[in-house]
């Protein structure tokens, strides 16, 4: 079977939703036990509920990734299942606006997800692959790293790093067989997206989703499968030779609108 994760031991973070969850929910399905991370407990549960009621193998947990303490602790307890091959750095939050109207807790609200989730994540994980060497790690980052998009100065600023943190573990731990690479979505329909139109679009949820999916090359916005069908090549034996590389999922944004 093409794109076989029996064995392996995969770890998603903010997987109890959205992108994550699908993500979540294809690696089981390939055959990895997968660990989810999520900063809401309920979540993380509920998706590793779905996930063993077809006979497949997840389990939830809380964790705050940009808590390095929390991180460890949780950390120590997936490990005594062996060491993970995967780690997928999907947990993220967004912010709308301009850099004037982007506050200072806002910037460091963001820094402390966004990158240092990673930060912590990442260099958690380490040890136990070079031990291993072996390991793939996959970073989330945004076509928002790449091209300018109006109103999203902060949320850029993080996705950018994402970027180049990729590029830098790619780099550094070549040596030790272990892979980094990362996905930059554009405008995919998750909960959040939906969650955002009702809060901020009250009776005009329809026009607005119109509006926003035409604004993709496309014609729509992406769905979380469709990244996780792309994290599985990545996260897979098949893609064994690719790292230090970003690739876009976004309907044509970055080449086409960009």
């Amino acid at each position: 079977m093409k794109f076989n994760l029996n064995g392996k031991l995969a770890i998603v973070t903010g997987g109890g939703s959205g992108i994550g969850k699908a993500i979540s929910q294809t690696f089981a399905a390939q055959g990895a036990k997968v660990f989810i991370l999520d900063a809401n407990l309920e979540s993380s549960q509920k998706t590793a509920e779905e996930i063993a009621a077809l006979k497949q193998d997840a389990i939830g947990y809380m964790c705050d990734v940009s808590n390095l303490e929390n991180v460890k602790e949780v950390l120590a307890k997936i490990t005594e299942y062996g060491v993970p091959d995967i780690l997928v750095n999907n947990a993220g939050i967004a912010h709308v606006g301009n850099i004037e109207a982007v506050m200072e807790q806002d910037l460091d609200r963001l820094y402390q997800v966004n990158i240092k989730g990673i930060y912590n994540c990442t260099k958690s994980i380490l040890p136990h692959m070079k031990i291993k060497k072996n390991g793939t790690i996959l970073n989330i980052a945004s076509v928002a790293a790449s091209v300018g998009i109006t109103d999203r100065f902060a949320y850029s600023m993080t996705k950018g790093a994402v970027l180049t943190m990729t590029y830098s573990i790619a780099n550094d731990y070549i040596n030790y067989g272990i892979r980094c690479n990362c996905i930059s979505p554009g405008r995919v329909y998750t909960p959040f997206v939906e969650g955002f139109i009702k809060k901020n679009y009250p009776g005009q949820e329809e026009e607005i989703l119109d509006k926003l999916s035409k604004s993709q090359p496309l014609g729509r916005m992406g769905n979380p499968q469709e990244v996780a069908d792309l994290a599985l090549f990545l996260c897979s034996d098949e893609a064994k030779f690719i790292t230090g590389t970003d690739y876009p999922i976004d309907g044509g944004f970055i080449k086409l609108k960009g």
